[in-house]
């Protein structure tokens, strides 16, 4: 009697004298009629994730010329990097975040992800409220042990874009051996393995589980402030505890999971895109073993002075002052576009179901500006990645016939993840109608 391969079979050998365990793909024996469910009914998850980078890009080389679905667009000169990827992006063209810009370079960041016009001023500011990532996060990240994950090639604190709410800032993790560390670690159980539980787990949820009841207590008996304060302390404490119960569960059972090898050590990147495609690796395999289901992945901060290759200036300083038509600014775009293309090939080149694990996923690209000379809000750069199991489609360039609200390609993502939500932002930026031209 033939023995049918589950969802956890490995194939176990050697590479380079290096034992190796690498999952099969999803079979069509292990899943359901469509493709997209496994036989015993589970169903395969949806992902949502964020790809940032700082400084925006140029408009007249970035907006395609033409229109439509499939062959009746084309790539414009800064995105026909993504020539390759074109089948499974989206490109958004003439949309706007609808708030005051007080603050250069984070309103459009804050804004845009969060729907709300940050709190501050330039120096000392900080997000209204959850972004994109958060929002998605504190509804459907309770499955894994990382409700998200933030990762970023740049390192330097305060330049996260991912935030819980006002002052609560989830910092992106910027060394790729930290991050190995912490996904893949001593805790990481591969699908097929026999792991061994470590016992301290138990303990430390038993200390969690008397803080959380002390916490409650103290609550009863402290005024609304501090109750806030006290509220989003334990917010963190709540998601470790979750993270320590999934570690005593069974591991994940995608078999298109595969433990990476340990990444070269931190100083040995010449630069931030050789650590950003490591991080990028990282974070797709992280994926691909349910470790999270949603991320954010900064290539740069919102605001951002690194000095490219091939330029004599750091980025920042170039969107202001170098002459039009910024050659050197076109040349960091078409590298940014180049590392969105990566990390897009590398989701695709995961077989998931009957498709890939970008198949199951949506990814949203965007910046804190459009035009750096000016910090506009206005033509926003927007990408998207992914069909999430069916719920957008790609190979679109939409271009609205006149200005529209950002907020309506926030509110498409949520949707498509399997919200249901009838808004999102606040004020000018409020909007109930999702984009109908990207979903299916």
């Amino acid at each position: 009697m033939s023995i049918l391969p589950s969802r956890r079979t490995v194939l176990r050998g050697l590479l380079a004298g290096s034992a190796v365990s690498v999952g099969l793909p999803i079979l069509e024996c292990t899943l359901g009629p469509n493709g997209r469910a496994f036989a015993d009914g589970g169903l395969l998850p949806r992902r949502f994730g964020l790809f940032f980078w700082g400084n925006g890009m140029l408009p007249d080389r970035w907006n395609p010329t033409t229109s439509g679905e499939g062959d009746a667009w084309e790539l414009s000169e800064q995105l026909a990097g993504l020539a390759s990827v074109k089948d499974v992006i989206n490109v958004i063209t003439n949309m706007q975040v609808r708030m005051p810009n007080t603050i250069p370079h984070w309103t459009g960041t804050y804004g845009l992800l969060s729907g709300i016009i940050p709190i501050g001023e330039e120096g000392n500011h900080t997000c209204s409220g959850p972004t994109i990532d958060q929002i998605i996060a504190a509804e459907l990240g309770g499955e894994t042990i990382f409700r998200s994950i933030e990762a970023g090639a740049r390192p330097g604190g305060g330049g996260g874009v991912s935030f819980n709410g006002p002052h609560s800032n989830n910092p992106a993790e910027s060394s790729p051996t930290a991050l190995f560390e912490r996904i893949f670690g001593a805790n990481f159980i591969e699908p097929g393995s026999d792991g061994q539980v470590d016992p301290k787990i138990a303990l430390r949820r038993s200390v969690l589980d008397a803080v959380l009841d002390q916490s409650n207590d103290l609550r009863g008996r402290v005024g609304a402030a501090d109750k806030a304060r006290l509220d989003q302390h334990m917010d963190g404490i709540r998601d470790l505890e979750l993270r320590l119960g999934r570690l005593e569960e069974d591991p994940p059972d995608l078999a298109a999971c595969v433990l990476p090898d340990e990444p070269p050590p931190d100083e040995t990147y010449a630069t931030i895109r050789e650590s950003h495609r490591v991080i990028s690796d990282l974070l797709v395999m992280a994926l691909a073993c349910d470790q999270t289901r949603i991320f954010s992945n900064q290539l740069t901060h919102p605001i951002d002075n690194y000095l490219w290759p091939g330029t004599d200036r750091g980025h920042h300083q170039l969107t202001h002052d170098e002459p039009d038509p910024q050659p050197q600014v076109h040349e960091i775009v078409l590298q940014i576009v180049d590392d969105f293309r990566y990390f897009v090939e590398a989701l695709r080149a995961v077989p998931e179901g009957d498709g890939t694990l970008l198949d199951n996923m949506a990814v949203l690209a965007t910046s804190g500006i459009s035009l750096g000379r000016t910090h506009s809000l206005d033509e926003f750069p927007l990408l998207t990645a992914g069909s999430c199991c069916g719920a957008l489609k790609t190979n679109v360039h939409y271009r609205a016939s006149s200005p529209e609200n950002a907020s309506k390609v926030i509110l498409t993502m949520m949707r498509a993840m399997g919200m249901l939500v009838n808004s999102f932002g606040e004020g000018d930026a409020e909007t109930t109608d999702t984009l109908s031209a990207i979903e299916t």
